[in-house]
């Protein structure tokens, strides 16, 4: 940050920073929110398939951080940051268009599907498909520059590291929010056979003209200068970061912690309604307490933030374990909103312990510790197949119970510095 900016406030630009982190956690898990409804809308006449097929919507938006993280990089470089939200908001713009021409292909060309033996699948779930794919891209296009910014954003009394922690607390508190929105709001809490399609009309237009107006903001505000990011090469380093254990375990805890949290926020949905009854009408309510448990989670975090990451890790993972345990043994949904108070501790534990002792290695440490993220399309879709190859959803939970057996090994012994570099 340059003296200049030092002695400007950044109230403005700030608010606005932690409105767009917000949108990016809103967003996120309305994409998850939409399996179930989708899943009634389009693939009734997907068999074998129903469940797969569904958590594809979450697979698909989560591939697009491994896909498209190169790009919005690339953005950074030849357009700044401001330039990399606005095309990131441009193409969160285009995602809400390729959703609402998807509902719209579906009710003007219902008998527009593409059949595979059995299975008959509409046309417009594969628009939908690539709009969640979209909105993917955009937010990684988003997140690549909010961070910076709210480091930036100089605000009289604050740290950097304070305003990052009330940015998450605005990007929990949008994915409470989120499920009663996809529910109350889109499908107006209509039960599974009366799901309209045409619902979605309406919403999206209105966080189109919504997105819109941040964008013209960000072209007016008084932005702050952030170091430019240049495309030349880094220190050539004599070893690769994999090299190192702890931080190639990390990678893979990193993976299994984004896998097990999106599985829990995206699936419970599907789970309760599986089961029916009480459960079912109360879908809607799990997924908003869990990602509550989240929220409430990361607020009381700084008051953990003395114990050792690897001990918060080895607490979390087992009291998370245990309820998923539990959940899947007596086919209890509710005992899975409590593992989100558990999550949200895990990234800033996992973190820390992967780049510990790695010297000017840290930098693409970190940059290897966010392709992790990925993880968050295929724990989702792995349960998905399994429960349509069991058919039901209650055993699948052996997926996310075997990760946090994975994030135990890491807070017990995976995380140990085996060398450390000055």
């Amino acid at each position: 940050m340059t003296n200049e900016n030092r002695n400007v406030n950044y109230v403005g630009p700030f608010i606005t920073m932690v409105i767009l982190m917000s949108l990016v956690g809103f967003i996120t898990v309305v994409n998850q929110q939409f399996q179930a409804p989708m899943q009634v809308a389009f693939l009734k006449e997907a068999g074998d398939l129903k469940n797969t097929l569904a958590t594809v919507i979450t697979f698909s938006f989560f591939l697009a951080y491994l896909l498209m993280g190169g790009m919005s990089a690339k953005s950074l470089v030849n357009n700044g940051y401001r330039g990399t939200l606005i095309r990131g908001l441009i193409i969160l713009i285009g995602a809400f268009v390729v959703f609402e021409l998807s509902a719209f292909q579906f009710e003007q060309s219902a008998g527009s599907t593409i059949t595979m033996g059995s299975v008959t699948i509409p046309h417009a779930y594969f628009i939908f498909i690539l709009g969640s794919f979209i909105a993917g891209t955009a937010l990684t296009f988003l997140q690549s520059a909010i961070n910076p910014y709210l480091v930036a954003c100089d605000v009289k009394g604050t740290s950097g590291v304070q305003r990052q922690t009330i940015a998450g607390a605005g990007n929990s508190t949008m994915t409470t929010i989120a499920p009663f929105f996809v529910a109350a709001v889109i499908f107006q809490n209509r039960t599974a056979d009366d799901i309209q399609i045409s619902s979605l009309y309406v919403p999206f237009a209105i966080l189109i003209v919504i997105v819109a107006a941040l964008a013209y903001i960000l072209t007016r505000l008084n932005l702050p200068e952030i170091a430019s990011v240049t495309s030349s090469k880094d220190e050539k380093l004599p070893r690769s970061v994999w090299s190192f254990s702890h931080l190639a375990l990390g990678v893979v805890a990193i993976f299994v912690y984004v896998g097990v949290e999106v599985a829990v926020g995206a699936n419970i949905v599907m789970y309760a309604k599986d089961l029916g009854g009480s459960f079912a009408a109360k879908a809607t309510l799990m997924a908003s307490l869990y990602w509550g448990g989240m929220l409430v989670g990361r607020l009381l975090g700084s008051f953990v933030s003395k114990i050792p990451a690897n001990t918060q890790l080895l607490f979390t993972s087992v009291a998370a374990g245990v309820l998923v345990v539990a959940s899947m043994l007596t086919n209890n949904p509710w005992l899975l909103v409590g593992v989100g108070l558990f999550h949200s501790i895990m990234w800033p534990a996992i973190f820390p312990l992967a780049i510990e002792g790695l010297g000017k290695y840290t930098s693409k440490a970190s940059g290897a510790l966010m392709m992790g993220v990925v993880g968050g399309a295929v724990f989702p879709l792995l349960q998905g197949i399994m429960a349509d190859s069991i058919g039901s959803w209650g055993w699948t939970w052996i997926i996310v119970a075997l990760g946090e057996v994975y994030l135990l090994y890491y807070a017990l012994s995976g995380h140990k510095v085996k060398e450390r570099v000055d």
